[in-house]
């Protein structure tokens, strides 16, 4: 793995546990705060506009306190405004559907590029970086590279899906899609589905800066935290 790729940790599913209950924990500024302490160089929130589970006042308050906010959005004018309020560090524009458990596939730049290109135009005015997430398809890349985003982030969703030969195949569209995305000036990250058992191919590809992760990461931390969080229970019940 290069040693300078980048780690973008998304707090979504910690706000999706909350707001299970509605209720003020987890806290998604503590999560944010324990992820960048222990190395994470960016945290991800996707602002949805069903707001299934990260709220306005959520970016607002994260922003406070990390260094490199990434913030998902789709092409909307009532997202952008906020976006706009919030000043993330970059903005990650992504398809949205209501019904959808999570993001199923990349953007539909050709086919929506005077839309994307006018709202990276709005971001870029006020300096905020854009990226758009795109699946690893050589013409949506081309698009990408007319809109005026900085950067692309490559879905990475059928390859976590696939395994063995199928799976390198998908890590070989991978590989081609960044080197191409590259001679046409574009930076490129990656993300969706990555797991602590799929991710290393993906990144040892050169060229890619950041990998966007997060429900995976949550979901290792309810196992690997489990014992402490019931051991701290414990002993205050012990010792009351």
């Amino acid at each position: 793995m290069p040693k300078n790729i980048r780690l973008g940790v998304n707090i979504d599913h910690i706000a999706t546990l909350r707001q299970a209950r509605k209720g003020l924990y987890p806290d998604v500024i503590q999560a944010a705060v324990i992820a960048q302490q222990a190395g994470a160089h960016g945290i991800t929130m996707h602002l949805r506009e069903d707001r299934r589970h990260i709220q306005d006042n959520d970016l607002f308050a994260v922003r406070k306190v990390v260094k490199y906010l990434n913030m998902e959005m789709a092409v909307v004018p009532e997202i952008i405004e906020i976006a706009l309020k919030v000043k993330p560090d970059i903005c990650c524009f992504v398809p949205e559907k209501r019904r959808e458990l999570t993001t199923e596939g990349g953007l539909d730049v050709v086919g929506n590029q005077k839309n994307i290109s006018a709202a990276v135009a709005r971001l870029n005015k006020k300096n905020i970086s854009s990226s758009l997430f795109i699946d690893p398809d050589l013409d949506q890349i081309k698009s990408a590279s007319l809109s005026g985003a900085e950067y692309i982030e490559l879905h990475t969703g059928v390859y976590a899906d696939t395994k063995g030969r199928a799976q390198k195949h998908q890590l070989k569209v991978l590989e081609e899609a960044v080197f191409y995305a590259q001679c046409l000036g574009l930076k490129v990250n990656a993300g969706h589905g990555l797991t602590y058992e799929n991710v290393p191919p993906i990144a040892a590809i050169q060229g890619l800066i950041e990998l966007n992760i997060g429900h995976n990461i949550v979901a290792r931390a309810v196992y690997i935290g489990m014992a402490a969080a019931v051991k701290s229970m414990l002993k205050l019940m012990q010792d009351a």
